[in-house]
């Protein structure tokens, strides 16, 4: 008998550069769904802990305590938001740990955004509109908020049954984009909900065996959230309907390498 039972099991430590790298530049990029942009500081702190001079736990602690000891003043760019948001992804991307459960969906946005918006990690009990750019002001329909838990927990059950084996990987990518879309169209948080989901996505990426670790999301993170808009939206008087073609393309250039050209400007109605 093993006189060690945890001795299989290794306490994980700080990441690597590149992994710390492709979180931070994520974490970062991820802001652009909401307009934002993390401040120099931010940035400052990030190399800090890419180059090993600081741990990820201390570049959190860094990013708290300076705006403990800034000035209050009115954030109208939402910098605050933005730095400290970015500091708790780079983190949750650079852990492997992770479970496929509406709960973990819910952790993510209530880790990401506590203490920055009163309702983080808590269903919205009320009902949403969102004027979008890209379909000239209109808005996608979002789940309903008397029917937002159940509808969650029925995506997640019907991703949990379904099997990927024999699939093609357009076939899987297909899939892919299918279910993300209808779990970003619950839009179950009140604000926050495609940063979360993008967050989820990497993760649950993982889990399937990808990788996910190109500059995609740094890159393309207001594409992302406008291929998920159109994932979701049908006209049929403008003779418009929804479709993952987009998302698809997002998705190829991330699992595949593919080099498809992602321009917001094709996916504007």
């Amino acid at each position: 008998m093993n006189k060690d039972p945890f001795k299989a099991y290794i306490k994980e430590g700080e990441p690597d550069k590149a992994k710390k790298g492709y979180a931070w530049n994520t974490a970062i990029g991820l802001q652009a769904v909401d307009g934002l942009s993390p401040s120099q500081y931010l940035i400052d702190t990030a190399i800090q802990n890419i180059e090993g001079k600081i741990t990820m736990q201390e570049a959190q602690s860094l990013i708290s305590s300076y705006y403990e000891e800034k000035p209050k003043h009115v954030d109208t760019n939402r910098t605050e938001e933005a730095d400290k948001v970015s500091a708790r992804i780079a983190k949750i991307l650079s852990e492997n740990a992770f479970t496929f459960s509406p709960n973990e969906y819910i952790a993510i946005h209530r880790k990401l955004f506590q203490g920055i918006y009163k309702f983080a990690g808590q269903i919205r009990d009320y009902n949403i509109t969102k004027k979008e750019w890209v379909l000239d002001g209109e808005t996608v329909l979002y789940g309903s908020a008397f029917e937002l838990k159940a509808a969650l927990e029925y995506d997640f059950s019907q991703e949990k049954e379904f099997s990927y084996k024999g699939l093609s990987m357009d076939e899987i990518i297909h899939h892919l984009a299918v279910f993300i879309s209808r779990l970003w169209q619950i839009h179950i948080f009140g604000e926050g909900n495609t940063r979360t989901t993008a967050v989820f996505l990497i993760k649950y990426l993982r889990m399937l065996g990808f990788s996910a670790d190109n500059d995609i999301f740094a890159e393309n993170a207001w594409y992302f959230r406008n291929a998920l808009v159109r994932a979701n939206y049908t006209n049929l008087k403008k003779d418009i309907h929804e479709t993952t073609e987009y998302l698809e393309l997002f998705l190829k250039n991330l699992l595949l390498d593919e080099k498809n050209e992602l321009h917001n400007r094709d996916l504007h109605i």
